[in-house]
């Protein structure tokens, strides 16, 4: 949590945020993910400081619960002062103990953000979904989180200014931004309308602008003049010397008759391989997607 520090910006941890997208749809399906069509709304997490802390913080508790649909789980909330927004204890069950810091008795509309990603972990703890090591696992709950419909609550609490600043997750905004947008453009969701924070819309609309362009990167149909020139000179020198020269783009060119070309899936990261034979169309086997490409 910064709390008064500098935020990071930027896309420092965004190739372990495209491979949780990718092993969100391995582990859960593509029905179980697109069953998460509809985000937390945000009267669901609503909270005036007249409500009763305690109170108020197992509503919100019991929103998340219901809303990752964990069976016979019961959220027990506790502050104290600590150094992280937030601690859950991942026992077997029914019960967890998730400590907030004390910061959120005075902070009471980011509760929701806190207890998401807490949630969050206990879910992945029971699907047995980790990545090694602190930081990549915390990338992954944060990733999660928004690409199941509650991570909008966390970048929501990014707030800064000349004197102060705000920020929960390990991702930075412009990641949470780009996480969202990966969601938004696969569910036809707007989140952009709940926004209280306008550091937040800021961070989400560069997200979305680095969303769009993995929605127009060659093989593609969609990429620009640039794009296209560029791939084509990567496909004659793969045609003429053999696959294994540096490409400029995240495409790669494998060896065979014919020649094929493998590249990430826009919408779950998925690389998906394809013979280089001009205009084919490619279905991700992952999530489904239906993709034009002029190979």
């Amino acid at each position: 949590m910064a709390n008064g520090g500098p935020v990071e910006h930027g896309y420092p941890h965004l190739e372990t945020v495209r491979s949780a997208i990718t092993a969100l749809y391995k582990r859960l399906s593509y029905d179980t993910v697109h069953s998460f069509d509809t985000s937390v709304a945000p009267a669901d997490v609503a909270f005036c400081d007249i409500d009763d802390l305690h109170l108020g913080a197992q509503r919100v508790a019991r929103v998340m619960v219901q809303h990752l649909r964990l069976p016979d789980a019961r959220m027990i909330v506790s502050f104290r002062e600590m150094e992280h927004a937030a601690n859950v204890e991942l026992a077997a069950g029914p019960e967890y103990f998730i400590e907030l810091n004390d910061r959120f008795r005075t902070h009471r509309r980011d509760i929701g953000a806190a207890l998401a990603h807490e949630a969050m972990h206990v879910y992945l703890h029971r699907l047995g979904l980790s990545f090694p090591g602190t930081r990549d696992n915390e990338i992954l709950t944060d990733t999660a989180t928004t690409y199941l419909g509650a991570g909008w609550l966390l970048l929501d609490a990014f707030r800064e200014d000349g004197t102060s600043s705000q920020k929960l997750g390990y991702l930075t905004p412009e990641e949470f931004g780009y996480v969202l947008a990966k969601r938004a453009l696969a569910f036809g969701e707007d989140p952009a309308i709940w926004f209280t924070s306008p550091q937040a819309y800021t961070a989400y609309t560069k997200g979305l602008q680095l969303a769009r362009q993995d929605e127009r990167q060659p093989p593609l149909t969609a990429p620009g003049g640039a794009g296209r020139r560029r791939y084509a000179k990567d496909r004659r020198y793969a045609q003429d010397h053999g696959p294994g020269g540096a490409c400029g783009g995240p495409y790669a060119f494998d060896a065979g008759s014919p020649l094929r070309v493998s590249f990430p899936c826009p919408t779950c990261r998925q690389r998906i391989r394809v013979p280089v034979r001009g205009r084919v169309r490619a279905r991700c086997t992952l999530c489904g997607s239906v993709l034009e490409c002029d190979t």
